[in-house]
């Protein structure tokens, strides 16, 4: 999708293959997460669920997260869609959207995330996802605002989110 100029422009599948149109996001702040069940930062699967009630609480309907699973990288993310949800909810309490897991990069990645590395590329201007939990922030006018490295734990993203929160939408 070329002509694509915001997040809201974006159609991606739920887990059960339904088109989830990003334009009922808009005026949101949305964090991305591109997933995996069996890799050595799967357990931040909890700090995320966390880092999703706290600020829900806080601050309602106005944020959302979305978890895009992805066995692209030491094809740690074997499960169908169906096994990721129950591995997610069993293990973690996710209770933010798991979507259909796809690629992140290369021929066959995910429009969405061809855009997302677009907008806002990694070290070096590197249009690539390096790793599974690699995190992208969308503020409430569809830009990308932020981006963290696997590395970077979900806790550490409140302010950033916060403050995007705080942000009028253009």
């Amino acid at each position: 999708m070329s002509s694509a100029t915001t997040f809201y422009d974006f159609k991606p599948l739920n887990n059960r293959g339904q088109e989830v149109p990003l334009s009922d996001y808009k005026g949101k702040v949305v964090l991305i997460v591109n997933t995996a069940s069996k890799c050595s930062f799967t357990p931040q699967y909890a700090g995320l669920e966390s880092l999703y009630k706290s600020i829900r609480e806080k601050r309602g309907e106005d944020f959302a997260m979305l978890g895009f699973p992805c066995n692209q990288f030491g094809a740690q993310e074997p499960g169908s869609d169906e096994d990721i949800q129950q591995f997610c909810q069993v293990n973690y309490g996710v209770s933010f959207p798991m979507m259909k897991k796809i690629d992140v990069n290369g021929d066959a990645a995910s429009p969405l995330f061809t855009w997302l590395k677009e907008e806002k590329p990694g070290i070096m201007g590197l249009k690539r996802v390096k790793w599974n939990f690699e995190k992208f922030l969308v503020g409430r006018d569809g830009k990308v605002k932020g981006r963290w490295a696997s590395t970077t734990k979900p806790e550490s993203l409140e302010a950033a989110i916060l403050a995007e929160l705080d942000a009028k939408a253009a």
